[in-house]
């Protein structure tokens, strides 16, 4: 005969029950994932100084699982600078002139979380010391984008922004493909990381 009777274990096995459940629900939940959704903060982070706001990105999340998004920079961030017979957007830092270069071809806009390119794409900046004249598009650079729990961060990769002079072999593909990119140290460039909060 078992020494405790079987109400006691029933009532034992109840009170273990409910002592894990209430501690279930006492439990911290774990951390959403930073979704493709809503409006967010696009940053451009110097070696100084606070991050600029250089404007946000809107994602609309879509039936297929990818997110649209509208870049809609900030014209009162940038300065007017007229390179090589063409104006430009720009910041300036003491060493660095950088300038958005807008993606100048149709491109489907949308994003996962798995592939950003197309964001990537419409992100292109390209770099002057404040002494040179002219737009240099071979000093081109990439932000290379990773989803983290905060948001969106862009690590800067160099490109030379003449392949997009003319309109790519194949539209719906993003030309910068990952064997056009190449890593730039770290502390190279004045605007080290570009995030979205």
């Amino acid at each position: 005969m078992s020494p405790f009777p079987l109400p006691h274990l029933l009532r034992h096995a109840r009170s273990t029950a409910l002592a894990t459940l209430l501690g279930l629900g006492l439990a911290p939940l774990p951390a959403q994932a930073w979704e493709l959704a809503g409006t967010r903060t696009l940053l451009l982070h110097g070696r100084d100084g606070p991050p600029l706001r250089l404007g946000t990105v809107q994602f609309t999340p879509q039936a297929d699982g990818r997110s649209a998004f509208v870049l809609q920079m900030d014209a009162s961030r940038f300065k007017d600078f007229f390179l090589s017979m063409k104006e430009f957007k720009c910041v300036e830092s003491p060493q660095e002139v950088f300038c958005h270069v807008p993606y100048p071809y149709a491109q489907p806009g949308t994003v996962s979380a798995t592939d950003l390119a197309w964001l990537e794409h419409s992100l292109l900046f390209m770099f002057k010391t404040p002494s040179e004249f002219g737009a240099k598009l071979w000093n081109g650079v990439y932000y290379r984008l990773a989803v983290t729990d905060q948001g969106l961060v862009g690590t800067p990769q160099a490109v030379d922004l003449n392949r997009i002079s003319a309109p790519p072999a194949q539209p719906g593909v993003p030309p910068f493909r990952p064997a056009l990119r190449d890593d730039i140290a770290p502390g190279a460039r004045w605007f080290h990381r570009l995030t979205l909060e």
